[in-house]
């Protein structure tokens, strides 16, 4: 039971990442307008094919209710398949597969995925400040009842360094720490960032000192172990095998997928040290019918350093334990035996928001479509690709295939 892996990935468009402070400020309607072109234009479709429509609802500005339906309407369509995913850095991931479900059930043909991450502009009476606050407390709620606000954030756990810091903490004790290996990982993301003229971080070089001498942030975590946030903005067009004949590049089918959530906050895992994707890759690769040794570029979500750390062991790139040996011992650029992240990661391309994780996911397109310029890998059939939402709260994974 599961997904044939008859719907694939056709178009994608994504926002090259900026500071907030430098970027324009877009209305989320506006971005998901010139996103959907974009993506429109890539795939070689057009808008009356859109059928169905999966957007970020938390994401949005302008209003917090009824989003698809407000979305469809300033876009001009009108669809038989309308989602809100809010499962934070795991919507992309999320989106995909839900939007292949409803192709395969013949619900519609073309699905428009889209996550509008550029700030929107406040209106003239209205106070900015909740942002602000909001940001403070990461992904964490403060609302009244809310048990975080009662057992988590009184006691310093707030946002999402000191969360990640923990389960790393934990996974320090358990099984032993290389700062070395996860500085090199991040080096490694950096080089494959360098190629990237995309990134964030394109031309500036990174090393090993370079990390190991940054800012400690959150005990182990360091300053360039974690992401920056930046503004962006992102989408994918998935469709039905009947129309691909029109569309542009080689399709990336979703061949399968897995998700859980079994937490919010991480006090409440049952084990730190083993997430959520242990399953969700499990379930996909099962799908799918490939293994790990059959992915040719791993696009692993990659918040901080110890999330990608824990999603390929949990994956079954090596065993529980041995991945920072794993790190060190294999080359992780788009040069390598394994190459991860080849867009540079979240780390190195820059992370907007929920559209971060959508990243991975066109950067998976991209190597599959021979469309990924100076990084473009010799080989590359088959892409694993994973979301991360909250602290290691919510994950998923997927397997794509390249069409014939």
């Amino acid at each position: 039971m599961g997904l044939a892996g008859k719907a694939a990935i056709v178009g994608a468009a994504q926002y090259k990442p900026e500071k907030y402070k430098t970027a324009k400020q877009m209305f989320h309607l506006e971005q998901v307008a010139d996103l959907a072109h974009q993506a429109l234009r890539d795939s070689g479709l057009e808008a009356s094919d859109i059928d169905g429509l999966v957007v970020n609802g938390a994401q949005f500005h302008e209003a917090e209710v009824f989003v698809p339906a407000m979305a469809a309407e300033y876009l001009g369509i009108g669809v038989n398949f309308a989602e809100v995913v809010d499962l934070g850095g795991c919507t992309g991931v999320g989106m995909l597969w839900r939007a292949a479900a409803a192709i395969e059930l013949g619900v519609c043909k073309a699905v428009l995925c889209v996550i509008p991450a550029r700030m929107a502009p406040f209106a003239p009476n209205e106070d900015p400040a909740w942002l602000y606050e909001a940001m403070k407390y990461g992904g964490h709620s403060t609302r009244y009842g809310a048990p975080e606000a009662e057992f988590d954030l009184p006691y310093g756990h707030m946002g999402q360094n000191t969360g990640y810091a923990m389960i790393a903490q934990r996974y320090a004790a358990q099984y032993g720490y290389s700062p070395e290996a996860m500085a090199k990982l991040a080096v490694d993301q950096r080089t494959n960032a360098l190629s990237n003229p995309d990134a964030i971080f394109y031309n500036q070089p990174l090393s090993i000192s370079d990390v190991l001498e940054s800012k400690m942030v959150a005990d182990p975590l360091r300053v360039l172990e974690i992401v920056m946030p930046v503004a962006g903005g992102a989408a994918v067009i998935v469709a039905s095998e009947e129309l691909l004949e029109r569309t542009n590049h080689r399709p990336a089918y979703i061949k399968g997928f897995g998700e859980r959530l079994s937490f919010k906050s991480p006090s409440y895992a049952e084990d730190m040290t083993v997430t959520p994707v242990a399953e969700a890759a499990k379930k996909a690769f099962a799908m799918s019918g490939l293994k790990p040794s059959d992915i040719h570029a791993a696009q692993i979500y990659d918040c901080y350093t110890i999330t990608v750390l824990l999603s390929l062991e949990d994956a079954g790139f090596c065993k529980k334990g041995e991945g920072m040996k794993f790190l060190m011992e294999n080359d992780l650029t788009f040069n390598g035996n394994f190459p991860l992240n080849t867009h540079g990661g979240q780390l190195s391309f820059g992370q907007s928001g929920a559209a971060g994780g959508m990243s991975q996911i066109i950067e998976a397109f991209h190597q599959i479509s021979g469309r990924a310029g100076a990084r473009q890998l010799g080989t590359c059939d088959n892409v694993f690709v994973t979301g991360t939402g909250g602290v290691m709260s919510e994950q998923g994974a997927i397997v794509l295939q390249g069409g014939a």
